[in-house]
């Protein structure tokens, strides 16, 4: 007997506009308990919703950007379930008309190109915040409102590993496209799974994972589950049906609650936001402004001459992007650019533990060292130099190069007169090189960086020295 796992997934995604979805409360994170709320959020009697129009435009470009269907007519119903964290006693979401139907995403999970269909995407509003403390619970209200996307796949995932991927690729989409921060563990990023098994003649009981906002604990609850599955089914015991969560302590996933029947959250269209049409016009101009996803991005640098690989590191952060198109403006190489920062620059951010738009050298400042190279009025080695005082003094590139006055010495007869010199004291250097001795060559272009403090373009003093040898 062949056990299969079968994994489906609702991915909730916290968006990081500047007021909540049906109230003005603003939208902070790490702001002090309940001082980020409205009497909408608190559900003060006589309150009314209104829908926040650029978390619609989110969930728009979201819904393109994974291929689905979208529907021209905005619709909210009301989802009734009694909780703590829930203050109206119903929660505002999308149920029987979601903004996106029927999507799919393609991503690379090994060697392998995965396609995995999405049912839905639907906007809704967050829950407030719950902290246990003791035999006491103490509720935030700041998290209450925030607008929320909800992508919900069809069970059509077979590992870990895959999940991991297509979670990853997500987390891309909503952050190049300024719909989230996607910082998981801030909770902008919490996913649920669907995890069951099946073989050739049946399909058991599919257990679910709640609030997962790691990627890695992720891909860990679900081999803990599977295997976990697997061996009851061995046993010839039952799965039953229920919600879990994952201990990351003890790397395992535990029973939250027992599953009887189905939930009756008893949806009706929410009386007080009457239908809006959504014009193609609005959908459209929704979906041309947005802002360029990573994949685009990976095509247009390697039309500058990047590699695959530089470009898929370049793109694997927003805001690193954003500091490569701003050293660009300065008209230094994208290649040697791109190969500064991932090198040079990412070192630094690691060894700091800093992220690049905490550098300290601008992209600007990167930008026209680079120029200084490739305009020859210094070496690779000096700007090298250069770089590392600036990060450790924090001064800036330009003041580092005229406190230490690096300046490459360019002038063709000022190094042409060094190299006759030596020659003109040494014959033995010109027979030596016409007797094919060809490390004369570097013999004379050592001689003529002592001489100048290392001052002297090395490629070009190399140049005039073969010429000047060959001209004797």
């Amino acid at each position: 007997m062949e056990l299969r796992a079968i994994i489906g997934l609702e991915i909730h995604v916290e968006m990081n506009t500047k007021s909540k979805m049906f109230s003005d409360a603003p939208v902070s994170f790490g702001q002090l308990p309940n001082t980020q709320v409205s009497a909408f959020d608190m559900s003060f009697p006589g309150t009314m919703p209104t829908v926040n129009k650029q978390a619609v435009i989110n969930a728009i470009r979201v819904s393109n950007a994974l291929n689905m269907t979208i529907d021209n007519v905005l619709m909210f119903d009301r989802k009734n379930y009694f909780y703590s964290d829930l203050p109206k006693g119903y929660q505002i979401t999308q149920y029987f008309r979601p903004i996106g139907r029927n999507g799919c995403l393609t991503f690379n999970s090994g060697d392998e190109n995965i396609t995995i269909n999405i049912e839905r995407l639907h906007l809704e509003e967050d829950t407030c915040k719950q902290f246990h403390v003791d035999d006491f619970s103490y509720l935030d209200f700041n998290r209450a409102g925030i607008p929320v996307i909800e992508i919900v796949t069809k069970p059509e995932f077979k590992s870990g590993q895959e999940v991991r991927k297509f979670v990853e690729l997500i987390r891309s989409i909503v952050v190049f496209l300024d719909v989230s921060h996607g910082k998981m563990e801030e909770g902008n990023i919490r996913v649920d799974l669907n995890v069951s098994l099946e073989d050739d003649n049946k399909r058991w009981s599919k257990v679910e994972i709640k609030n997962l906002n790691s990627l890695s604990n992720i891909e860990k609850a679900i081999n803990y589950e599977v295997n976990r599955q697997k061996d009851l089914v061995i046993k010839g015991k039952t799965i039953g049906r229920e919600t879990r969560r994952y201990d990351e302590t003890n790397d395992r996933t535990v029973m939250l609650r027992i599953k009887t029947d189905s939930v009756d959250y008893r949806y009706f269209t929410d009386p007080n936001i009457p239908p809006i049409k959504l014009s193609d016009e609005f959908i459209k101009n929704a979906i041309d402004t947005s802002p360029e996803l990573a994949h685009v991005k990976q095509k247009k640098y390697k039309t500058l001459g990047l590699s695959d690989y530089d470009a898929n590191l370049i793109t694997n952060s927003k805001e690193t992007c954003a500091y490569f198109e701003k050293g660009l403006e300065t008209g230094c190489s994208p290649k040697t650019l791109a190969n500064w920062i991932n090198i040079q620059v990412q070192k630094v951010l690691k060894l700091k533990c800093i992220s690049i738009n905490e550098f300290s050298i601008s992209a600007k400042e990167l930008g026209e060292l680079i120029l200084l190279v490739e305009e020859h009025k210094i070496n690779n080695s000096q700007a090298k130099s250069v770089f590392n005082e600036a990060v450790e003094t924090g001064n800036s590139v330009i003041d580092v190069i005229n406190k230490n006055k690096t300046n490459h010495i360019l002038d063709e007869n000022e190094i042409l007169d060094l190299i006759k010199e030596i020659i003109n004291s040494n014959q033995n250097l010109v027979n030596d090189y016409k007797n094919g001795k060809e490390k004369v060559v570097g013999y004379i272009v050592g001689l003529v960086m002592s001489k100048t403090q290392r001052k002297a373009d090395p490629s070009l003093t190399n140049k005039l020295t073969v010429v000047e040898l060959r001209r004797r």
